[in-house]
């Protein structure tokens, strides 16, 4: 692949947090509006109905991690099964993701989150049938549309709130964790009251229920759009920084994969009891949120973000290894240690999106490359870790997968950083008719 990349410009300071934002309706023409509110009220209920949306779209994968063993117990679910469904929902990710943009051209970006709203009520709901095919396909339905939302939440927000992104996406971030901590830390307790694994699955379909009630008049009330695609970038896939990009998005997820997948039953598997396991995870990801807001800032205040990639990769890989072998008195140590590495990882893939990029509509094309390829890469994490699992009768020879995930996403992660833009040009297709 030819290295296409041209020097960059030096970046100023910034509102790094709403930097991160790609706008995933970049290439419309005409450009989405944004909804005239009739209130300050109503904007901040707006605001609010975006954040529980993002609260919902992460219990999906922790909540299965901690109840693992009672599903493959119940259902003689075989480990290299439980595999496949952990991994099912990352490939979504991948699969469903470059669909966003057009579905919400043709019928607004308000409305197609409705819609993936409801899709992953449904999917998590239905959870609570205590049938394999149904896992599966509940599964799969509920990945859809996490898909789906996380390409176009931030647009949405980035439109609607351009004057606070940064405080906006601040709030965005913060869900995310917390769905996933409360997914991982409240699913074993949910069970105890609802007397089953399929109930404590099912539970999560509340929230999301409660969030539609909210969100519907909003998003149905909104403009549909009259806007096509005016615009297309060339010389992206062919290009070597760009596919560095794709790689340190989808390596570096596929270590966060892991964690969200199996390391409850890795904990568990060490002797710690399983509610204790949920809450070391819980704890884990809701440390992700300190970097998940820092490091953008600092990131973008580099001359390059070779350093910071480099060193955040190294410190997720450590100490999860940390994690599998320490002394177990030290693990909630260890659990901090790798949420702040995983939380400053993905902010960092998704702010060299934005640095590598020469203008919006390459940062958008990116993105989607970054996301639709990336995320189908990180499913072999986790896959590969239930397979070990499943040969070796041991999670031990999984540390060997991690450490090569990890020197891998250095590697990539070394290459998206340097101070370059990747080789990709816009080019305009017609004027709106």
């Amino acid at each position: 692949m030819p290295d296409n990349a041209s020097h960059t410009p030096s970046q100023p300071p910034l509102a790094a947090l709403g930097r991160q934002l790609v706008d995933a309706e970049e290439d419309s023409l005409p450009p989405p509006s944004a909804p005239r509110f009739r209130s300050r009220g109503t904007k901040l209920l707006f605001g609010a109905s975006l954040v529980m949306i993002a609260f919902n779209l992460r219990p999906l994968f922790s909540s299965l991690s901690v109840l693992l063993a009672e599903v493959t117990h119940a259902t003689g679910l075989s480990t290299a099964g439980a595999s496949l469904l952990t991994a099912l929902p990352v490939v979504c990710l991948g699969v469903f993701a470059p669909f966003a943009p057009e579905l919400a051209r043709r019928f607004g970006a308000e409305r197609i989150l409705l819609g993936a709203l409801l899709l992953l009520t449904i999917g998590t709901a239905l959870r609570g049938v205590e049938s394999v095919p149904l896992l599966f396909f509940s599964t799969l339905l509920a990945g859809a549309a996490i898909a789906v939302s996380n390409v176009l939440l931030p647009s949405v927000v980035k439109r609607d709130f351009p004057e606070s992104a940064a405080i906006m996406t601040g709030f965005y971030t913060m869900a995310l964790c917390a769905g996933a901590a409360a997914g991982a830390g409240l699913t074993l307790p949910i069970e105890s009251v609802a007397g089953s694994w399929s109930g404590a699955l099912a539970a999560w379909a509340v929230p999301g229920l409660a969030v539609i009630f909210i969100f519907a008049p909003q998003a149905l009330s909104a403009r549909m759009p009259r806007a096509r695609s005016a615009f297309r970038v060339v010389g992206l896939w062919q290009d070597r920084l760009a596919w560095q990009v794709t790689l340190f998005m989808g390596l570096q997820s596929a270590l966060a994969y892991c964690v969200f997948g199996w390391l409850a039953p890795i904990l568990r598997e060490r002797g710690f009891e399983p509610a204790v396991a949920g809450g070391i995870v819980s704890l884990s990801v809701m440390a992700q949120v300190i970097t998940c807001l820092a490091v953008p800032s600092f990131a973008v205040r580099r001359r390059n973000q070779r350093g910071v990639n480099v060193g955040l990769v190294a410190l997720a890989t450590a100490a999860l290894l940390g994690l599998m072998f320490a002394p177990t008195w030290t693990v909630p140590f260890w659990a901090v240690l790798q949420g702040i590495g995983q939380g400053g990882l993905i902010a960092a893939a998704m702010i060299v999106i934005v640095l590598r990029s020469p203008d919006s509509h390459v940062a958008a094309h990116l993105s989607g490359m970054a996301q639709g390829i990336g995320y189908v890469l990180a499913a072999i994490g986790p896959l590969l870790v239930g397979l070990i699992r499943s040969w070796t009768g041991s999670f031990d020879w999984a540390a060997v997968l991690m450490v090569t995930l990890g020197v891998a996403a250095a590697w990539m992660g070394s290459g998206a950083g340097r101070a370059l833009h990747v080789g990709a040009r816009t080019v305009s297709v017609g004027k709106a008719g």
